[in-house]
Formats: C-alpha cells, sequence, structure tokens
C-alpha cells in the first residue's frame, strides 16, 4: 500500500467515515487546506503586485497552477525536508517556472497556515449555524403541535407537577437558541493573524517594501481584502490561541445543549417513564442477542460526542496559556486533530438531533398513564387551596390530604391503582367544605399546566424569528 492509500486495513479516524457530514470533511480535508494555501499565497503575489514587487507574468504564472494541487508530490518532498509547509510550497514553485521564485515573499509559514486554519473555522462555523437554524426550525414545530399537552414533569427523577410536552421541549428549544446565538458571535468576531511575519512585526514586509510607497499595514489590509478576513491588531508569530479557545467553547456549548436534550430523550424512551423514543428503522437491529431491544443509539451517540467535545476546550486554553513569548510549537500537532474532530463532532450531534427531532414518536399511553398515576399528587396543591378559600383551617386539611396521599402511594408501590381520587372526594373532612364532584374537578391533573403552553408558543416563535433573521 502506498503511503497516500487509505483503507481500512489501517487505523481510520471515525471522523473519516463515520461520523459528520461530507461537506465538514472536505473543509477539513488536506485538499481543501492546500487550496487555501495557494490563495493566500496569491492573494499576497497580488499585493505584492501592486506595490512593485512582483510582475505580471509571475503573478499569471501562479494563477495559471493555482489549482494544481499535487499531494503525492508534495508528501515525496515533505518525507525529505521534514516541513509540511514548505513541501507544498516548493510543490507550487515546481509548477510555477515563471512566478515560483516569488510565491511566499516576505512571508513566514504561518502568515498563510494561520489565516488558512481561520478561513476553514469560518466556513466550517457557517455549516453549523445552518444545521442549527434547521433544528430550530424543527423544534418550534414541534413545539407549537405540542405545546398544550399535558405530561407528567419531574424533579430530582421524581414525579412533580404536570407541564406540557410543548413547554418541556422548548426548554430544549431555549437551550439550543442561546448556544446558537454564541457561535454566530464566535464566527462574527473570527479574525486571522494577518500578514505580519516572523514575530509579528512586519519587519520583513518593511524591508522589502522600502521605497515602494506601500506600508506593511498597506500591504497586510490589500491581502486580508482579498480573503474577506479581518486581521488582529496584533499578533506574535501567530494569530491569539486564545481564540481556539472561544471557538471550541462555544461548540462544547452547542454540544451540552444537545447533550441535556439527548440523556432527557434516553430517559423518556427506558420503560418507567414509556414517554418518548427515537425513531426506530424497520429493519433496524436493537442487540446481537436480545431480539426484542430498541436502543436509543442516536441519543447514546450524542452524548459519547458531547462528552467528547466538552473536553476539548482544556486542549485549547492550555495551547493559549502556554503558548511561550512570541511562540512555541507544542501547539501544533493537537490542533491537527483537535479543531477537525471538533467541528466533525458537533456536525454529527446535530444531524443526529435532527434525526431523533424529526422522528421524535410520542407514546400518548404512556404519557396518559404517568400523568392519572403521578398528577393526582401535584392536584392536591390545588384542591388545598380551593378548600382554605372555602373556609377551611388551611393546616388541619394539609394534614388530612398528606394523610390520604401517603396511603395512595403505598398502594402504588404495592402495584395497586391509585386510590387518592376516590379516598379525597369520600372524605367527610373535606367533602363538608366542596362537593364530591367539585373535589374530582380540582383533581383532575391535566389542566394543572399553568400558562406553560403560552410560553412555549411564545419560544417557538422566537425560534422561528431567529431562523427568518438569519436565513
Amino acid at each position: 500500500m502506498s503511503e497516500l492509500t487509505f483503507s481500512h486495513d489501517t487505523f481510520l479516524s471515525p471522523f473519516t467515515w463515520r461520523y459528520g457530514t461530507a461537506e465538514m470533511r472536505h473543509i477539513w480535508s488536506e485538499e481543501h487546506k492546500r487550496r487555501w494555501l495557494r490563495r493566500v499565497w496569491v492573494a499576497l503575489a497580488e499585493a505584492e503586485h501592486e506595490a512593485g514587487l512582483v510582475s505580471a507574468e509571475q503573478l499569471a504564472d501562479l494563477r495559471a497552477h493555482q489549482e494544481e494541487v499535487d499531494i503525492a508530490r508534495a508528501t515525496e518532498i515533505e518525507a525529505e525536508i521534514h516541513h509540511d509547509l514548505m513541501a507544498e510550497l516548493q510543490t507550487y514553485v515546481e509548477q510555477c517556472p515563471v512566478g515560483g521564485g516569488i510565491i511566499h515573499l516576505g512571508a513566514t509559514s504561518m502568515d498563510v497556515l494561520d489565516n488558512v486554519d481561520v478561513l476553514r473555522q469560518r466556513e466550517s462555523l457557517e455549516l453549523l449555524l445552518t444545521a442549527s437554524r434547521a433544528l430550530l426550525s424543527t423544534l418550534a414545530e414541534l413545539i407549537t403541535e405540542r405545546a398544550a399537552q399535558p405530561c407528567m414533569a419531574f424533579t430530582h427523577l421524581q414525579p412533580a407537577e404536570p407541564t406540557t410536552i410543548g413547554y418541556r421541549l422548548a426548554q430544549y428549544g431555549q437551550d439550543l437558541l442561546l448556544a446558537y446565538e454564541d457561535l454566530h458571535r464566535v464566527q462574527l468576531k473570527l479574525r486571522g493573524k494577518g500578514i505580519k511575519g516572523a514575530v509579528g512585526s512586519s519587519a520583513s514586509y518593511a524591508a522589502l517594501l522600502e521605497g515602494t510607497g506601500v506600508s506593511p499595514a498597506e500591504l497586510e489590509a490589500r491581502v486580508m481584502a482579498r480573503l474577506d478576513l479581518e486581521p488582529f491588531p496584533v499578533a506574535t508569530q501567530t494569530y491569539p490561541r486564545q481564540q481556539d479557545w472561544r471557538v471550541l467553547t462555544a461548540l462544547s456549548g452547542l454540544a451540552g445543549a444537545l447533550y441535556k436534550f439527548a440523556f432527557d430523550l434516553r430517559l423518556l424512551q427506558a420503560p418507567p417513564f414509556g414517554e418518548w423514543s427515537e425513531p426506530f428503522g424497520q429493519h433496524q437491529i436493537g442487540s446481537s442477542t436480545m431480539p426484542f431491544k430498541r436502543n436509543p443509539i442516536t441519543a447514546e451517540k450524542m452524548n459519547s460526542l458531547a462528552r467528547y467535545v466538552a473536553a476539548l476546550p482544556r486542549v485549547a486554553w492550555d495551547n493559549a496559556a502556554h503558548s511561550l513569548l512570541e511562540r512555541t510549537l507544542d501547539d501544533s500537532a493537537n490542533r491537527r486533530t483537535v479543531l477537525p474532530s471538533a467541528f466533525l463532532a458537533v456536525d454529527e450531534l446535530l444531524r443526529g438531533a435532527q434525526r431523533v427531532c424529526g422522528g421524535l414518536r410520542i407514546n400518548e399511553r404512556g404519557v396518559s398513564h404517568n400523568l392519572a398515576r403521578y398528577g393526582l399528587f401535584a392536584a392536591t396543591e390545588r384542591l388545598l387551596m380551593a378548600l382554605t378559600r372555602a373556609g377551611a383551617d388551611r393546616q388541619k386539611l394539609h394534614a388530612v390530604i398528606r394523610e390520604h396521599s401517603l396511603a395512595a402511594w403505598e398502594a402504588l408501590q404495592a402495584g395497586e391503582e391509585n386510590p387518592l381520587r376516590q379516598g379525597l372526594s369520600a372524605d367527610a373532612r373535606i367533602t363538608r367544605y366542596l362537593s364530591p364532584r367539585r373535589v374530582l374537578e380540582l383533581l383532575e391533573a391535566r389542566d394543572y399546566v399553568g400558562d406553560a403552553p403560552a410560553r412555549a408558543r411564545k419560544m417557538a416563535e422566537s425560534l422561528r424569528q431567529t431562523v427568518r433573521r438569519d436565513s
């Protein structure tokens, strides 16, 4: 097998083929990277042509061979010289007999590589923002559809009070919206290193431009305008690695929002809850040994990948904090995997969330069963308030309701039907103030959801407005 042939008889990253979209993989491919490197070199040559340093013939030669990326040749050269950027540069030089001598004129490696890294991050963020908007739209529809459908809410993993399915979904929508806005802000604030030379002082460009009437800052502005990328006002040999940390932190925030949704889904799909489930294909197999299994594999994958993304900001923090003086190279190796894998993992998270939300299954019987089984306990709060308004002693009736509630809970634990409704509506200490019929009405838990439906619908509209604004 040659060096450039990769197949399944050697190690491959799961992100090479299993996780993430083809579009995201292309952005982080070597071919795409090298095309961007050549665009930066051409942009630099164009600006230097305007300054009178590069001839029209030399520039035309660079442009003519700009798309002729030859990774095989570059790999051969790198094996000999052990410098990946110089290997690509020498490959380009060999292809340009007229202009090869002026490629990279005045530049240091990171003038090219760092700007390319940021350009690829910007492209990746655009893909993620587009996918996030699609997910926000899907969630908005789900929230609206289920805004008023009551279900049992749980705090401390114990039955609490009723809520609505739409209101629960609105929590995930709100989390995703916050993460989306953070990601959007990070994208807008992305900056490149610019064209500043070996330690960021632009000394090489100042020497090169002497007598041309063009300053290093003007040259940088012309190059970066061609790349449509604003540079940091100051930089060392690299752009500030704090930016990587901010990007990865925003990605981690989005992963965290999706993690909670996936984890809750796994709980709700478990038989003791039995309310929600992710889509399950007609020919999908849940277990190699248990044919009946319908495991929440997409949600589990989402939790696994999100955990991984959550750990990556620490690597970026170390890269930023340990970048001694004007630069060290101890960030280089890990950035080759941290940046692409973070984007590909979040890409896969969004794809999984879209699949789950687009095919989310609600078990109506399970929802109704849990509401009937546990909702009565929450509705006793409303009964107590009505009894107090009717003239009852709040403390005494609280003790009466507690007595019935504890007995009912014991019955449930023994596998019996909930006797709370019958017990309360037949207790003379209660019916002295309210009729049995009124007691039963007050114990109807399905109505005890407050303004959750209205709040859910309002959140759905916020999601839609964001999508319309940014689409």
